[in-house]
């Protein structure tokens, strides 16, 4: 044993003199001409290059690790790209796109404002992260929705799923985009109706960055309330067909990439939970199963002319563990837990066409949704059926839109189009009082017209951005006007010097309801909710930022969220705004658009870019979110964490170590009490399996707060042609405790059965049960790339 371990150190070390490459192309933004003579310099290095005729450039002999990387050139703003990981297993390529400048200088300078450069349309509300950022996030899983719950603002619903709580919104009110084409749903099973779920379906293998917008949203993105993700996507390798193995904490993985021909490459990747196996050996109740796929083949057809297809696709099964019901937690969520089956995939397709002052693009893209679900007394299928859900969402979308790019200014025009399907067949007889039965089958097209102008002004110092968008479509009389849905938004900034800017924005912004409200019909067939309208949320921003040349940025941001024609459902009298962050569907009710509510607070971040070794960032969120309860009175929402804090530092170490560690605190969430006497009622359990909510008292009752620890430790090895990563993840490592809602089930005697209210023969007997979840989890995870 010493003898292997001694050769395999030997070969490591031998295998491990080769020298690492950046490569890449410099070019205008607006008409992707390229930039020769471009200066590109590795920060805290003498290693420099310019770039040749065709605008691209090669820097050799670096040691694998992780560097910034500078690019300047006369006439364009100064660009930096951080933490550029430099291996020996393929260069690293990095394409720069430089925005036109007016500023008259003798010499190009690298400023604090050059380091944080803002985008003319989005001054406030938009963070920056870089893959490296994305991929070493202590606790994130590699998991791009775990590692966004870090940045200013956001908050999680519970700990084990994905939903994006952003600013007090609900986990609806979020945009993802892809390469710029719109993916509808980034999570396995997801909640219909909502945007949420347990695990991420993107590999972030594929991620070169991504903007995460929290108002100030670009007009040519559109359905949002409170987010906007532009995931942006890199391309694949162009020397050779290499690949990443990957094994983590639920999953293991296959991406490979490589040239089709010239001036055609690809990526490709498929994943497999294992999950099943391991919730099956801990006697846990359920037992998920997700895989998913992704590709990409981007071509330059030309040398104007670019296009790029995506697809994203996933396949989930949600079975019970009928085996695992020895405790009381057990039974109770097998009495309530229905057997759920998903798949669904987003396909799409980017022309670019690049002219001399900016570019068109076209895009294209489909999404389909197929969502089952079943449940029967006791889960035995011979006895009768709770529930028989089946459900699909079809939306194919056409978006054309044409770029402007000046030095001083720059100019969006567009219009899109969409088709949108849903069909359900519904049964649920897991409502008090009130069966759900009906089939519904709905087809609208939905059409949006759109513009942006954004100017820089006073050398630069002052940029001004005007937006209008409207969108429409043809369900109703109430949602057909376009000019019921303008949506205009202004956004200010100003450099009082180089280091200190003071920015604004103020927006109107629409979102259509879900389908499952608006495809909603009664047991006649008739389609209830024709009057529904879309919500309305007026953004108002205010922020100060203050850069630093050591690669650090402290912004403070006060933010104002004012809603209104949010859906009301009945008969529950609850507003959609309060739901999302459970598993199942939402939305499927009688509802008016009579709902109004509001998000409030501050934020303070500490953003620290890769300098000396260091990284990490630091964010405090002070919120209050209420929205009216059946009273027509402001209640605090079920997102009212009212504070929020999470601090994620890294250090780079000698013979490429590297530790993570991000501490997390969320203030606790409001809940509402049950309805004692109804959840009772013996044929409201047998129907439900669970405790019905007593909206009277809607989120009376609130959640104690809770604090988690995460820790990461990555060692890597750098070969010649393969570079490996073996890391230990440890979530909540100081196991605290994270508190849900009690549950609430009957008693049971000798022989398991449920016992009756000797005092009322119609009820059972309840007791409370405790839902906390405090288990450290260590996890090993391994990257091979070749």
């Amino acid at each position: 044993m010493k003898q292997a371990t001694t050769l395999i150190a030997f070969l490591i070390t031998t295998l491990s003199f080769a020298q690492g490459v950046i490569t890449g192309r410099v070019y205008d933004a607006g008409n992707n001409d390229p930039l020769p003579s471009a200066a590109i310099k590795v920060e805290g290095s003498d290693v420099a290059t310019i770039t040749d005729f065709d605008g691209l450039y090669t820097l050799n002999g670096l040691q694998p690790g992780l560097y910034n990387i500078t690019v300047s050139i006369l006439g364009y703003r100064t660009q930096t790209e951080y933490e550029v990981q430099v291996t020996n297993a393929k260069p690293a390529e990095i394409n720069f796109a430089m925005s036109p400048s007016n500023e008259e200088l003798e010499e190009v300078t690298v400023s604090a404002q050059n380091v944080f450069a803002k985008d003319a349309e989005a001054p406030v509300s938009l963070q920056k992260l870089g893959i490296n950022e994305i991929q070493r996030n202590p606790g994130g899983n590699q998991d791009i929705s775990r590692v966004i719950q870090s940045l200013p603002g956001v908050a999680s619903s519970v700990a084990f799923r994905n939903d994006l709580i952003i600013r007090g919104g609900g986990p609806n009110e979020n945009r993802f985009y892809l390469d710029g084409i719109e993916i509808p749903a980034i999570n396995h099973f997801a909640t219909q109706g909502s945007s949420g779920g347990p695990v991420g379906m993107i590999n972030v293998n594929f991620i070169r960055d991504v903007d995460f917008y929290t108002s100030a949203f670009p007009s040519d993105r559109g359905n949002a309330l409170s987010s906007v993700m532009e995931i942006n996507l890199k391309d694949g390798r162009r020397d050779r067909v290499g690949g990443i193995f990957q094994v983590g904490a639920s999953e293991v993985g296959l991406t490979l990439e490589g040239p089709i021909s010239e001036k055609t490459t690809f990526l490709v990747s498929a994943r497999q939970s294992y999950l099943q196996f391991l919730f099956s050996v801990l006697e846990l109740p359920f037992l998920p199963t997700y895989n998913d796929f992704q590709f990409k083949i981007k071509s330059q057809l030309a040398d104007n002319q670019q296009l790029t297809i995506l697809g994203l696709g996933a396949i989930d099964r949600f079975k019970l563990n009928l085996d695992a019901n020895e405790t009381e937690e057990q039974r109770y969520l097998l009495n309530s837990l229905p057997v759920n089956e998903q798949w669904n995939y987003s396909i799409g397709a980017k022309y670019t066409y690049f002219q001399e002052n900016g570019f068109t693009n076209v895009v294209l893209s489909r999404f389909m949704l197929n969502n089952t679900a079943y449940k029967y007394e006791d889960n035995d299928e011979a006895k009768r059926q709770l529930l028989d859900y089946q459900s699909q969402e079809i939306e194919n979308k056409l978006r054309i839109e044409q770029i402007y790019k000046k030095a001083t200014w720059q100019g969006t025009f567009g219009v899109g189009f969409e088709e949108a399907k849903y069909n359900t067949s519904t049964l649920d007889r897991q409502i008090p009082n009130f069966e759900l039965q009906y089939d519904s089958d709905i087809r609208l097209y939905k059409y949006s017209i759109f513009a942006n102008y954004a100017k820089r002004l006073l050398n630069e110092r002052l940029s001004l951005s005007f937006g209008l968008r409207t969108d429409a479509n043809t369900f109703s009389s109430s949602m057909n006007n376009p000019l019921d849905q303008l949506s205009p938004r202004i956004a200010v900034s100003y450099a009082i010097n180089d280091e200190w800017s003071i920015d604004a924005n103020w927006g109107i912004y629409y979102q259509l309801p879900p389908y499952t409200t608006i495809g909603y019909r009664d047991t006649t067939g008739n389609l209830v909710n024709t009057d529904i309208k879309y919500i309305r949320a007026t953004h108002y921003v205010l922020g100060v930022s203050r850069t630093f040349t050591f690669n650090a940025k402290l912004s403070v941001e006060g933010f104002y969220k004012q809603y209104s024609q949010y859906p009301f459902l009945y008969p529950d009298s609850i507003s959609l705004a309060n739901l999302g962050g459970d598993f199942g569907v939402v939305g499927n009710r009688p509802a008016t658009s009579t709902n109004d509510g509001r998000a409030y607070g501050m934020e303070i971040t500490w953003q620290q870019k890769l300098y000396k070794g260091w990284f990490g960032i630091a964010a405090f969120t002070f919120v209050r979110s209420e929205f009216e309860d059946r009273n027509e009175i402001l209640v605090p929402a079920s997102w009212d964490n009212r504070f929020l804090a999470s601090i994620t530092a890294g250090k780079k170490f000698a013979n490429n170590w590297e530790l993570g560690i991000q501490y997390q605190f969320l203030g606790g969430t409001p809940y509402t009490p049950y309805d004692i006497a109804t959840s009772a009622n013996r044929q409201n359990w047998d129907n439900l399996g669970r405790a019905v909510p007593d909206y009277s008292r809607l989120n009376t009752l609130r959640l104690s707060s809770f604090n988690r620890l995460n820790i990461r430790v990555d060692k890597k090895w750098y070969l010649q042609r393969f570079n490996l990563d073996v890391y230990i993840d440890i979530q909540n490592a100081l196991g605290s405790s994270i508190d849900g809602q009690p549950y609430l089930t009957p008693e049971v005697d000798a022989n398991g059965d449920p016992v009756i209210d000797p005092n009322d023969n119609s009820k059972y007997l309840l007791k409370a049960l405790p839902n906390a979840q405090g288990t450290v989890v260590p996890s090993i995870g391994l990257i091979f790339e070749f």
